[in-house]
């Protein structure tokens, strides 16, 4: 089971796009993402602030842009689970969703992704 985000570009100096794929036994979903700094929260900094949670936290922290999804819980033992929604048609009724749940560790592995987003999604723009 894996997700992968791929072959990003730069439309202009306020967005960036990028693929992302998911993988499970069954399971080949692919779509194109986007991110625009007027959405809100940069996808690394959503994962960067779970990192610096790696205490552990109430409920579900949900980040969202375009037709990408991702859901966050802290577990016992210091686990995060991160749900990978991916959704073509966000307004239909009738389209199609896949999802996958990623485990990682709260300080280290969550650490790690986030500067690995932060690599490949850097904030094209100026600071809100």
């Amino acid at each position: 089971m894996s997700i992968r985000l791929h072959d990003r570009s730069f439309p202009d100096e306020y967005g960036i796009c990028f693929a992302v794929e998911a993988r499970a036994q069954g399971l080949h979903a692919e779509l194109g993402a986007e991110m625009w700094v007027w959405d809100g929260a940069w996808l690394p900094d959503f994962i960067g602030q779970l990192a610096a949670d790696y205490r552990g936290w109430v409920d579900e922290r949900t980040w969202q842009a375009n037709h990408l999804t991702v859901r966050a819980t802290f577990h016992s033992g210091g686990h995060v689970a991160l749900t990978w929604q991916l959704q073509p048609w966000v307004s239909r009724s009738d389209a199609w969703q896949a999802s996958i749940t990623t485990w990682l560790e709260g300080g280290e592995q969550m650490s790690n992704l986030a500067a690995d987003l932060r690599e490949f999604l850097p904030n094209p723009g100026p600071t809100k």
